[in-house]
């Protein structure tokens, strides 16, 4: 067991005929002691400052475990967040691609159906113009012949102008 200063001060030694001088031995006794009790404060005080250091370190440490945890959460969401939003993009393009197949097909379908619209227009109005002309010819040629007999064989040839139109188209 360590001494103390109080143990130092009660120290007395045995006297001898020839012994040290008591004066100097109380006196540098009395120094052991002073120096005694500022090493025991000061190893007090070094303790209680050790104690605050250690509980500042352990709330540092205790900090800076949360910050890297903190950190990690952060980047694994960020990592997250950019694979969710990489996958969207992607989603979203192939939706655009499929909307865009879809129009351009529309409009193949519509240009097709307009095509076909304008062609039977064209036939129509070919057998149009046929009709209108046989009609005008039919109708100088009444014109120019005298009698009824001249329209009605008239009237038959366009029956049959007509009817091999109708069967050429």
């Amino acid at each position: 067991m360590p001494l103390t200063p109080l143990d130092i001060h009660n120290k007395e030694f045995a006297r001898r005929l020839r012994g040290y001088d008591e004066d100097q031995v109380n006196e540098f006794l009395d120094q052991v002691i002073k120096d005694y009790e500022g090493v025991i404060r000061e190893n007090k005080e070094l303790s209680t400052e050790l104690l605050n250091v250690q509980e500042k370190l352990d709330h540092f440490a205790t900090i800076e475990d949360t910050l890297s945890k903190t950190i990690i959460v952060a980047q694994e969401a960020a990592d997250e967040v950019r694979n969710n939003a990489k996958k969207e993009s992607q989603l979203i393009v192939k939706e655009a691609e499929k909307n865009a197949d879809r129009i351009v097909n529309e409009a193949l379908s519509k240009s097709r159906k307009i095509a076909l619209e304008v062609e039977e227009l064209k036939k129509q109005a070919s057998i149009y113009r046929a009709r209108f002309r046989t009609l005008v010819e039919a109708q100088l040629d009444l014109l120019s012949q005298d009698g009824w007999e001249a329209l009605e064989n008239r009237e038959r040839e366009v029956l049959e102008r007509e009817r091999e139109m109708k069967e050429i188209y």
